[in-house]
């Protein structure tokens, strides 16, 4: 099992739902979040280091038993890449182990409970 983060463009969300709909991913979790990363590099203003603003973006957690992780990898990429090859703040996607899940309702644990 793993749990995969994606932190993409606020626009992108829709598409990237959808896409993972069709791949038959239906169960997700999104926040709102905010940060920078390198779509902005420090900035001098009257001679003073500016320290860039935040940037509004979307987190999607997902988690997944093991042989869905490259379909919702590739179906994220595919879908919050920007046209053109991308750009700078597209987003990332991070993979860690999950050790375990439980179903409150059920009790349910592990790959079943996903």
């Amino acid at each position: 099992m793993k749990l995969i983060t994606a932190i993409i463009q606020e626009d992108k969300l829709d598409m990237v739902r959808e896409a993972l709909i069709e791949a038959e991913i239906t169960r997700i979790t999104v926040s709102r979040v905010s940060g920078h990363g390198q779509q902005r590099e420090n900035e001098i203003y009257r001679g003073k280091k500016i320290v860039p603003n935040l940037i509004p973006k979307t987190r999607i957690d997902i988690a997944v038993n093991d042989e869905f992780v490259e379909i919702a990898v590739n179906t994220i990429i595919k879908a919050a890449k920007s046209p053109g090859g991308g750009q700078v703040g597209d987003g990332k996607i991070f993979i860690r182990p999950l050790e375990d899940c439980i179903r409150i309702r059920t009790e349910e644990r592990g790959g079943n409970a996903i």
